[in-house]
């Protein structure tokens, strides 16, 4: 709109009237090209970026997830691509569905085409390890950096969502590449879905006094402290969740009324967030709690959530050749479960 048209649709105005509404036009048509630059330019805030499992936002700047298995999916234009990193860390990542790079102890610019991609559009699918244990990497993304003249596109991403909450063996520490060689990641890849694993190492079921961290409350969370911030789970909704949990309670003297009583919290929870969603509730490979998992999944059954699976897993891996230590599945033993699962996720 000119300026023209204003003065003659008030005529009599003062001049500080017209000035001010140039003023308001002015700022409105320097708002909108910074709100449209937001969606293509490789910001974390760039709507084309698609996250998949639990990032912290808040820092427009900088995104984070302290949970394993979460990921980022771009597509972009232009021949070369870099991520935008802080500290040092170790990182995965996959262009145009090819295999995933390692990527250890790289920080600042980090460039992902040293030998330029051909020109087109491309799809890039980056996952951080999880920091744990005396691991301490700086798992936060700030964004890609495109060719000059290039931008951002929407990839193509899988609508159905599975969630995996366990601990370190559904982190898959002890696997050569912890979450991306998982049984989680696995069964996500195999079934074309998208994916999340919601663990942590040494994680319980239940908020042992001791400490140890209770995923039956826990799995509220975006992160990983008890003072995090509840997750919104507005942001993505799980059509399928699987739970393996129970294998390291025992070692924090849980007693089987706490056990059971913890499952059917964290089935609850989870009902509550995902109404729509099936649930799993795994035996633990080691066979520990399994009666009072049964139990707990008989409760809310028999409360009428139909939706609500107990899982065999007996023979599933054999821990003298599928584990690296008798408890954490090593690549081959995860390759089993993932073949035992899927099948029973379709």
């Amino acid at each position: 709109m000119s300026s023209a048209p204003v003065r003659k649709r008030f005529p009599g105005w003062g001049a500080r009237v017209c000035a001010v509404l140039v003023g308001m036009l002015a700022v409105v048509a320097t708002a909108a090209p910074r709100s449209a630059a937001a969606t293509g330019d490789g910001s974390p805030t760039d709507s084309n970026i698609k996250y998949f499992g639990r990032w912290d936002t808040r820092s427009a700047s900088a995104y984070v997830s302290e949970w394993a298995g979460a990921y980022v999916v771009v597509g972009f234009t232009g021949t070369t691509v870099k991520l935008r990193q802080r500290g040092a860390i170790d990182l995965f990542a996959s262009i145009d569905g090819g295999p995933f790079v390692s990527y250890v102890n790289v920080s600042g610019t980090v460039n992902l085409t040293p030998k330029p991609l051909a020109a087109g559009t491309h799809t890039l699918r980056v996952s951080y390890r999880p920091v744990a244990g005396s691991y301490h990497g700086d798992a936060l993304f700030q964004g890609v950096s495109l060719d000059p003249g290039a931008r951002t596109v929407a990839p193509t991403v899988p609508s159905r969502i599975i969630e995996f909450v366990g601990d370190s063996i559904t982190v898959g520490q002890r696997s050569s590449r912890q979450a991306l060689t998982a049984y989680g990641w696995l069964v996500g890849e195999r079934l074309r879905a998208g994916h999340t694993q919601i663990a942590v190492g040494g994680a319980c079921l239940y908020p042992a006094s001791d400490g140890c961290i209770g995923m039956s409350e826990r799995f509220l969370r975006t992160g990983l402290a008890q003072d995090s911030p509840n997750w919104n789970f507005s942001r993505y909704q799980a059509d399928t969740v699987v739970i393996n949990l129970g294998t390291n309670d025992v070692g924090h003297g849980v007693t089987s009324e706490q056990f059971r009583g913890a499952y059917v919290t964290l089935l609850r929870n989870v009902r509550a967030k995902y109404p729509n969603a099936t649930i799993h509730a795994m035996q633990t490979f080691r066979k520990r709690y399994i009666t009072e998992t049964k139990a707990a999944v008989k409760t809310v059954t028999d409360a009428g959530d139909t939706k609500v699976r107990y899982i065999d897993t007996t023979g599933w891996i054999d821990e003298a050749t599928d584990t690296a230590d008798n408890v954490h599945p090593n690549d081959t033993g995860h390759r089993k479960i993932a073949d035992r699962l899927a099948p029973l996720l379709g």
